[in-house]
Parts: structure tokens; C-alpha cells; sequence
């Protein structure tokens, strides 16, 4: 849901960070009013929530973070662009057909899958009633057979269920006292512990991170690689070129990944129409095998030890997202 760099009409940073460059702390920190006409308006214990529509797209905000974009012609266009290697799963596991996500937002990556995979079963968990309501009433969301929405914790619901899945997708921002970051709780190594049981054999995480492999909260994200590194044999990055985020996708395939593989195996199910969302293989060439150059100085997250706000620099409230 939340990514960094968005839509903003003009922006107050709270604190100057050494060594950023002023561009990026106008872009990063936290908007003090947005662009366009705001539709609805509420707060839930999670989150200020605000709809916005402006030239034709609607974004969904929480607490001046844009958490979801949406086309008001077509809900499957106008996504973050973050939310497009949420598709790269596929190529490590070509039979998917049960999906877990933990965070809805605005609906993108449900619109998505339902749209290019119509015969996959996908099965979101949100926190916030309130999110899910504006997702119905605001962002076209609608359960059916193969689309559920369940209102839980996702820690909780794993822990309570004994379903298996051949993917899951993380995308889950709370606000706290220096901004938004990861909940805590979904973050560490007992955690990715859990989701990988709920795993099948050849499953496959993907995560969603507010941050950059060197740079602006890379800390979060070489703490996370590593924490991920603990449960699963193999981890990967996607950094977003259009945004401050980077998706990390975890296999429980031991075998290792190479750009050249990935390359094949993205031809071949585009090519087989297998694939049909624009830019999959584009997107691929942003896949990287080697660690950050921070992760072995970044700390392994545990249930007793995850300084989650910390690591994300605590530079305030960055709109998280910039759609093309």
C-alpha cells in the first residue's frame, strides 16, 4: 500500500537529514496538503484516511502517506508502479493458485490479480474496518468467490490458520510516533517463520519496503533482507525505479537465481501469454541477487528486538510513492 514519492501539492519537512539532498527531503517528508478534490474523509484508531481525486485518479492517503492509486476509468490502471513485482512470483512458481496478502489500501493488487489471473483464489487480511469500508465504497473492492477480505490481524490469522499458499504478499503500514513504517510484529524473524509454514513447497513472499538498497532508510532494508535470509533459503530485490521502495521476494526453493534465468523464464511466459501485464519484462531488469552492502551490519529483527521506527530513520511521514 504505501510507497514513496507521490502526487503532492506542497510538502513540510520536520527534520533535515545530514547527506540527503534537498530534492529528495521536499519529495520524502510529509505533505502538508494534496492536490485535487477530497471525496471522503475519516479517522479509524489506525489512520487519518482521505480519498482525493485529481485529474482523473483517485489516491487513498493515510495520515499524508499515499497508501493506493486508482483509475477512475479503469480500476486495474493507475496503481503505484511498486505494486507491478508483485507479479514476479510467477516466475519462480508458475502454478499459482492460492494468494494471502496482509494489507488491502485502496484494492490495486486485488484489482490486479483478479484482472490478469481470474481463476486464482485471493485471500486479503486488513486490520482497519475503516480501510475496508473505503475500499468497497471508494475503490470498487468487492468479495466474490475467488476475492475474500477479512478483517484481522495478519499475525493473528496465520497463527489461527492452517491454510497453505503459494504466495504472500506483505504490503502492511501503521503510523507511529515518527511517522509510518512497518508494524513491528510482521517484521521480524518469528514471523517470517510463521509465514513460511503457511507456504507451499514451491511458495514464494514478496514484501513491500519504504526505502532504498543504499540511501534513504536503507536500513530497513538491510535489516530486513537479512531477517528474511533466516527463514528462507533464497531472497531477492526488486528496488522500483519510479520510487523510494524495494520489493524483497523470498522463495522456499533452496535453488539460486540468476538475471540471465530470470530473463528466460519472463520470455517464456510472456511469450506463452502466461504473463500479460505491460512491462513484466522490463521490470525484470531490476532484479538483483546480491545482498545490500548494508545487510551484514544491519541487525536480524526478532520478536525481542525490532527497531523497526529506528531503522526507517525516523524522518517523518514520506509520501512513499511517484506513479508514472
Amino acid at each position: 500500500m504505501t510507497a514513496a514519492l507521490s502526487r503532492i501539492c506542497s510538502l513540510t519537512p520536520r527534520s533535515l537529514a545530514a547527506g540527503l539532498r534537498i530534492s529528495l527531503l521536499i519529495a520524502a517528508f510529509t505533505a502538508s496538503s494534496t492536490c485535487g478534490a477530497l471525496i471522503y474523509e475519516t479517522t479509524s484508531p489506525y489512520h487519518h484516511i482521505r480519498v482525493v481525486d485529481d485529474h482523473g485518479i483517485r489516491t487513498l492517503y493515510f495520515d499524508n502517506a499515499a497508501e493506493s492509486s486508482m483509475s477512475l476509468s479503469n480500476n486495474a490502471g493507475g496503481h503505484f508502479e511498486y505494486t507491478e513485482y508483485f507479479h514476479m512470483p510467477w516466475l519462480w512458481n508458475t502454478q499459482i493458485c492460492e494468494v494471502l496478502m496482509i494489507g488491502l489500501g485502496g484494492g490495486s493488487t486485488q484489482h490486479a490479480f483478479e484482472h490478469y489471473y481470474p481463476d486464482v483464489s485471493f485471500r486479503t487480511i486488513e486490520i482497519d474496518p475503516a480501510v475496508a469500508r473505503v475500499a468497497r465504497d471508494y475503490f470498487t473492492v468487492r468479495e466474490s468467490d475467488k476475492q475474500k477480505v477479512e478483517i484481522s490481524d495478519g499475525r493473528v490469522f496465520l497463527r489461527r490458520s492452517r491454510a497453505k499458499y503459494d504466495l504472500i504478499i506483505l504490503d502492511a503500514y501503521l503510523s507511529g510516533r515518527y511517522g509510518s513504517s512497518i508494524p513491528q510484529h510482521l517484521a521480524t524473524k518469528e514471523f517470517f517463520e510463521l509465514a513460511r509454514d503457511h507456504l507451499t513447497a514451491n511458495g514464494v513472499l514478496v514484501y513491500n519496503v519504504a526505502g532504498t538498497v543504499s540511501g534513504w532508510q536503507s536500513d530497513i532494508v538491510g535489516a530486513m533482507y537479512r531477517t528474511l535470509g533466516v527463514g528462507f533459503p533464497q531472497v531477492y530485490l526488486f528496488p522500483v525505479t519510479t520510487s523510494m521502495n524495494v520489493v524483497l521476494l523470498a522463495t522456499c526453493s533452496p535453488v539460486r537465481a540468476n538475471l540471465d534465468g530470470v530473463r528466460w523464464r519472463a520470455a517464456q511466459m510472456t511469450q506463452a501469454r502466461r504473463i500479460t501485464i505491460p512491462g513484466f519484462r522490463q521490470r525484470v531488469e531490476a532484479f538483483r541477487s546480491a545482498a545490500p552492502a548494508n545487510a551484514s551490519r544491519c541487525p536480524i529483527l526478532t520478536d525481542d528486538f525490532a527497531p523497526v521506527e529506528g531503522l526507517s530513520g525516523g524522518y517523518g511521514n514520506p509520501d512513499r510513492t511517484r506513479s508514472p
